[in-house]
């Protein structure tokens, strides 16, 4: 990772907004995440490319993955999607009824050419920047958000709000004077929810047992905006509400 100084006017505002578990694009790197996993386990010099889409009752994995063990991909999609949460289909998408398609090819013998000397792949993506505004030394908005989003679905999973969703997605524009972090102008947090669940009950949940949990008291004032559900409704979410694929989320997860 490179470090970058960074200069920001003496009043200025920055903000992030990462994805949570149940968003489509992250559902899709996550089951590739889990291919390459179940692949390593067993043998460790695997070369995976795995890509991922999902949509509407349909998860599709394709890619070059060069191995020497054989894995369970219907088991690994299902599991993948089970542990995340969609687990009924009143959901719009769940593990028990998804289809699962797979078209997995060896890797090209050109690429393998010119990386058998060591490496897996012919591309690399890195970038970014070390921060003491935090303790995991990124940057304050994307790391308050990724707070939020953590907080939710730690709650939707231990059953906290039966109304909650997986789909989700969370911004905070922080406030800068002097290149330090001196308040939060806004919160944003838009979850998926279950059609019965009023408005009302959604915001003061989120404020409440959310946002006031995770995020700094001190930069939270009167003038702090908070958005939940801005659109008035978030119901049909996840693969059925858009499609999903590995890769898209990479940046905005990083900073």
């Amino acid at each position: 990772m490179h470090c970058l100084t960074h200069a920001l006017p003496s009043a200025a505002r920055l903000a992030s907004q990462p994805r949570c578990p149940g968003h489509p694009d992250k559902l899709a790197d996550q089951i590739s995440d889990g291919v390459l996993d179940a692949l390593l386990a067993q043998d460790p010099f695997s070369r995976v490319a795995c890509e991922t889409m999902v949509t509407t009752g349909l998860a599709i994995i394709a890619g070059e993955i060069t191995t020497k063990c054989h894995i369970d991909y219907q088991k690994i999609v299902r599991e993948t999607v089970q542990g995340i949460g969609y687990t009924d289909a009143s959901f719009g998408f769940d593990f028990k009824t998804c289809a699962v398609l797979s078209s997995v090819d060896a890797q090209s013998p050109d690429i393998a050419m010119g990386v058998d000397t060591g490496g897996a792949g012919d591309q690399g993506l890195m970038f970014g920047y070390a921060s003491n505004e935090t303790p995991e030394l990124m940057p304050a908005p994307i790391m308050f958000a990724h707070r939020l989003g953590r907080k939710l679905t730690q709650l939707r999973k231990a059953g906290a709000a039966d109304w909650l969703r997986p789909d989700a997605k969370s911004q905070v524009s922080v406030i800068y004077e002097d290149g330090k972090v001196v308040g939060i102008s806004n919160v944003v947090i838009s979850t998926q929810h279950a059609a019965s669940a009023a408005h009302s009950t959604i915001e003061k949940f989120c404020i409440e047992e959310v946002i006031k949990k995770v995020l700094p008291a001190r930069l939270l004032t009167s003038a702090t905006e908070f958005l939940i559900n801005p659109t008035g409704r978030f119901v049909v979410g996840g693969p059925q509400g858009d499609t999903g694929l590995t890769g898209r989320k990479i940046i905005v997860d990083s900073y």
